[in-house]
């Protein structure tokens, strides 16, 4: 079922999540609901969904890879390569930005790891260690700071870094220091 996506402000999104105990109906449904729900946003169109952005404090995330949905449980960072800084050019709107669902049409390029390995569970509940590099790392680095309760401002702030506000075909940067 489409699920309402939880926004900025909401104390939910700022809470730490809790590890998945069992994958059993509940989880299966949840899943099922992450992925309907991020398949369903076009405007912004989404990567990733982690279960706190529709409200449930669990340890999942749904992620866009190529063609498939990846469902990802519990995971755990194992390593993660140097820093990159996503490009970025205020007037031009082909560079990639970082946004997110729970503050849409708002925009930050951040420096994130290049790659990044983790542990975790698949919906089938096997154990799998996988490297995401450049922009699926990104994704994975974005969906679990949601399970940690962390939203992307909150490193554009500890990094310096503006942020911006796409309206229509305008670009604007926003003053979101006070």
């Amino acid at each position: 079922m489409i699920k309402k996506v939880v926004q900025a402000g909401d104390s939910r999104l700022r809470k730490l999540s809790k590890p998945v105990e069992k994958i059993d109906r509940k989880i299966l449904l949840l899943i099922s609901d992450l992925k309907e729900t991020l398949l369903a946003h076009k405007d912004p169109e989404g990567v990733g969904l982690a279960a706190p952005q529709i409200g449930k404090n669990l340890r999942v995330f749904v992620m866009r890879d190529g063609e498939e949905i990846k469902t990802v449980i519990n995971p755990e960072i194992i390593s993660t390569t140097k820093a990159k800084t996503a490009k970025t050019k205020k007037d031009n709107k082909d560079e990639a930005l970082e946004g997110c669902l729970s503050i849409p049409h708002y925009y930050g390029s951040l420096t994130r790891g290049g790659e990044i390995t983790i542990k975790y569970l698949n919906e089938d509940g096997q154990k799998v260690v996988e490297t995401f590099k450049d922009f699926p790392a990104q994704i994975v680095q974005h969906e679990i700071d949601h399970l940690e309760g962390h939203l992307f401002v909150d490193r554009l702030l500890k990094q310096k870094r503006p942020l911006y506000q796409i309206k229509g075909d305008e670009v604007e940067e926003v003053d979101f220091t006070q």
